[in-house]
């Protein structure tokens, strides 16, 4: 199906076309006085010069193109010479009908699906994931579930850090406390154990001690690089205590991930590029594009038009060892050979834009990529506490987002039982239903660059801009057409009719958005758009709720017509809120 603009906006082309002008100045955009009118053409302001006629007059030949239109039920030509516009209640209604009848509500697959792969993980193994991992992994789960709707192939892939002086430190860290353990034991041959000699919570407590003496005690820190290098160098007993440390940190990371409703296609992380860092490096060196620099491999990536230093991309430091640099330009590397896409999109911290500058620009000169490949650096804002300042503990420390979410889901509990009788479970689960709302919508209606304020008394609301205020109206809904199942209607038979009053029409002008909301969300990777039109169907239809009696309405046929509306209205809210990542519950 067409976007309802472009409908609307081919119409008004054919009436500057049939009064003498140019078509193209038949441009229809949304109106911005509602209170006048529903859309608004401006083309014969911008027809002035060229015509050398007064703009009215212009307008005013258009709009009497347009009696007896099929799509406008009012053309009025204003001083000084703007068209006002309103759709037919009939035309809107069918194009909604459209909407009902085609998959995806009409939304038309691309002439070419894309093969895309979003980077939105980047968590460290031996580590809890904390708040300062939540905007990516948020961000990056909806802009893959919005690509993946708009009909493209779309890869996620967590980037773990698994591979450098942190696991050096786990492992030198163990030997200090178990000198026993066989993994220390350079004779061993035999097969090592398959149980973990360590559990998460003692991981995560052995890292930051071990990172904490590496910083005091510099004989300790020589120990933990050299146990690096054993470990990148195939040393048996390191390889297994490593894929311990793997095994164990990802099954806690699936299991937070999980409460957050993400996943992972890929668990790849950069143990998987180390193998061909050397051919890489090699590469780089024969095609003259690195060399040394103070005793460092580099590569030059700066261009004659940047008006800022760009400094070069470090590949090897002195001593011969490799950098994130390295790991991310073999990561793509590997990406190009094996998968192929034609984009990959980092959703990372605004924080790190040189740096991502740097890395794609030495990819594309040292030919990892074709220029016929999007590399994209989807920069986020900041996660904020109510002072302006990142968001920590009540203690002032960095907060683990398993505890930010007890916290929440606390919250809901508390709210859902205060004025209510509901069973335990039941108020438990709907609590973290409407927690993770909360959480993810607070989060995504934010333009993803731009710092936000976390405030968990305004996201945990039922009203305002908020995730739990959309959730509720999605439940009244349900539970106008749970009644009316009861009394024998069939919802899913119901017919859409022409509106007769305002504020129906208001919901129904913002449901006919849909298409062109969607295509934008997905070109400009802005899940803050899909959150903004929702909010606005919402507000509709909360307004058109409170002034018509629904279930009351005696004619039939009005109430049928009005039933098909929420059936619709419920679809496109529910296809939104799980493009954004959360879902709603049955009763709230």
């Amino acid at each position: 199906m067409k976007k309802i603009l472009d409908v609307i906006s081919e119409e008004m082309k054919g009436a500057f076309q049939r009064a003498g002008y140019d078509r193209e100045l038949g441009k229809v955009t949304p109106s911005n006085r509602p209170d006048l009118c529903e859309y608004q053409c401006n083309g014969a302001m911008a027809g002035v010069k060229r015509y050398k006629k007064a703009p009215i007059m212009i307008a005013q030949e258009v709009a009497g193109e347009l009696e007896g239109s099929q799509v406008f039920g009012s053309v009025s030509a204003v001083p000084p010479g703007f068209l006002n516009l309103k759709l037919s209640s009939a035309f809107l209604a069918d194009y909604l009908d459209g909407m009902v009848k085609n998959p995806k509500f009409g939304l038309e697959a691309p002439e070419k699906a894309k093969k895309i792969l979003i980077d939105y993980g980047g968590p460290n193994v031996a580590k809890p994931l904390h708040v300062g991992h939540l905007r990516s992994a948020i961000i990056g789960e909806s802009i893959k579930r919005i690509a993946r709707y708009a009909g493209h192939e779309v890869i996620g892939d967590i980037h773990l850090g698994d591979w450098g002086l942190q696991m050096g430190l786990i492992i030198t860290e163990l030997k200090e406390r178990e000198p026993d353990l066989v993994y220390f034991d350079d004779s061993f041959t035999g097969d090592y154990p398959k149980e973990a000699p360590f559990t998460i919570s003692e991981l995560e407590e052995i890292y930051p001690a071990a990172s904490a003496r590496s910083k005091e005690d510099g004989a300790y820190k020589e120990k933990a690089m050299e146990a690096t290098y054993k470990l990148q160098n195939g040393v048996r007993g390191y390889r297994a205590l490593w894929e311990h440390i793997i095994c164990v940190s990802v099954a806690d990371l699936k299991k937070n991930y999980e409460k957050l409703n993400v996943e992972f296609d890929l668990w790849k992380g950069e143990s998987d590029v180390h193998d061909l860092i050397p051919q890489m490096v090699e590469e780089m060196k024969a095609g003259g594009y690195a060399y040394l620099s103070e005793g460092a491999l580099v590569v030059d990536v700066k261009e004659e038009t940047d008006t800022k230093e760009i400094p070069p991309c470090m590949i090897l430091k002195s001593d011969g060892a490799s950098l994130y640099n390295t790991t991310d330009l073999a990561t793509i590397k590997e990406r190009m050979e094996k998968i192929g896409p034609d984009e990959i999109i980092y959703v990372v911290d605004k924080r790190q834009e040189l740096y991502f500058e740097q890395v794609f620009r030495c990819a594309r000169k040292t030919g990892l990529v074709g220029t016929e490949t999007v590399l994209k650096f989807l920069g986020f804002g900041t996660m904020n506490g109510k002072d302006g300042k990142p968001f920590k503990t009540r203690e002032g420390g960095v907060m683990r987002l398993e505890s930010l979410l007890a916290e929440i889901d606390e919250v809901m509990y508390g709210k859902i039982v205060q004025n209510r009788s509901v069973p335990e479970e039941e108020a438990k689960e709907t609590a973290q239903v409407v927690a993770l709302s909360a959480v993810k919508y607070g989060d995504l209606s934010n333009q993803a660059s731009k710092d936000y304020i976390f405030d968990i008394d305004r996201f945990t609301s039922s009203e305002g801009d908020t995730g739990p205020y959309i959730l509720y109206t999605l439940v009244r809904i349900k539970s106008i057409l749970s009644k009316y199942a009861e009394a024998g209607g069939e919802a899913a038979a119901a017919a859409l009719r022409p509106a007769e009053g305002g504020p129906e029409k208001g919901l129904m002008l913002e449901l006919a958005g849909f298409l062109g909301m969607m295509e934008n969300a997905c070109e400009e990777t802005a899940p803050h758009k899909i959150c903004a039109y929702i909010y606005d169907i919402a507000n509709a239809f909360n307004h058109f709720y409170h002034e018509t009696k629904i279930l009351a309405e005696e004619d039939a046929a009005k109430k049928e017509g009005w039933i098909a509306l929420l059936m619709l209205t419920k679809n496109i809210l529910e296809t939104c809120i799980d493009l954004l990542g959360f879902s709603a519950p049955e009763r709230m």
